[in-house]
């Protein structure tokens, strides 16, 4: 103790960081956002996102049995994340359908070109690394595409029902479509590191809507 009577700090090892348990939780949460949607979930060794968070690998197994229990875990809290997004553009009643989902995928782009398109779609990656992942992982990812198709769906029937695009387009498929080749776009604009990729299938898929 030194002559103020104050405790000199040990060197060595950090400062414990106190938090609750929710905030933990979360941080490791968005810690790990963060790291796969620009790094693989193979290549990602937890020892770095713990060091990234500061917290201690026996708080993060009082959380997560297992890398893999985290990683499902990330995708419930990426797949939130998402569906609020495209409720926020898909939903706009004042604003005609195909506009909407142009509005989606512009707001996209805006989010890769903030980040030099060194972050994807967290799902998207995944779905890079299915060799290394169980069948249930396999099911929640997929359970995840099923609802995004379904909010694009949706909006192909209202534009549909408002004689925007043909009757006989089959909206269940152009959602699934859409979704596919929007994955490749997202991919290739992080190779590139241009959004031409995004805007150009966006516009040959609106190209295949109207013709």
């Amino acid at each position: 103790m030194n002559k103020n009577n104050t405790v000199s700090p040990r060197r060595g090892r950090p400062p414990k960081i106190a938090r609750d348990n929710a905030d933990t939780k979360a941080l490791l949460i968005r810690t790990g956002l963060e790291t796969l949607t620009e790094f693989g979930f193979s290549a990602t060794g937890l020892d770095t996102i713990l060091k990234k968070a500061s917290v201690p690998k026996g708080s993060f197994y009082h959380y997560f049995k297992s890398k893999e229990a985290y990683g499902i875990a990330l995708v419930d809290a990426y797949d939130s994340y998402f569906i609020a997004k495209l409720n926020h553009y898909l939903d706009q009643q004042n604003i005609p359908p195909l506009e909407r989902i142009v509005n989606f995928t512009q707001s996209a782009i805006k989010g890769m070109s903030k980040y030099d398109y060194k972050r994807g779609c967290l799902v998207g990656n995944l779905n890079q690394e299915l060799n290394h992942l169980s069948d249930e992982f396999k099911n929640r990812l997929m359970q995840s595409y099923t609802a995004w198709q379904i909010q694009i769906e949706n909006c192909l029937n209202q534009a549909k029902q408002q004689g925007t695009i043909s009757k006989t387009v089959n909206t269940q498929l152009m959602s699934e479509y859409f979704w596919i080749g929007w994955e490749g776009a997202v991919m290739r604009a992080k190779l590139t590191k241009s959004s031409t990729p995004l805007t150009l299938y966006t516009e040959m898929f609106l190209r295949a809507l109207l013709t």
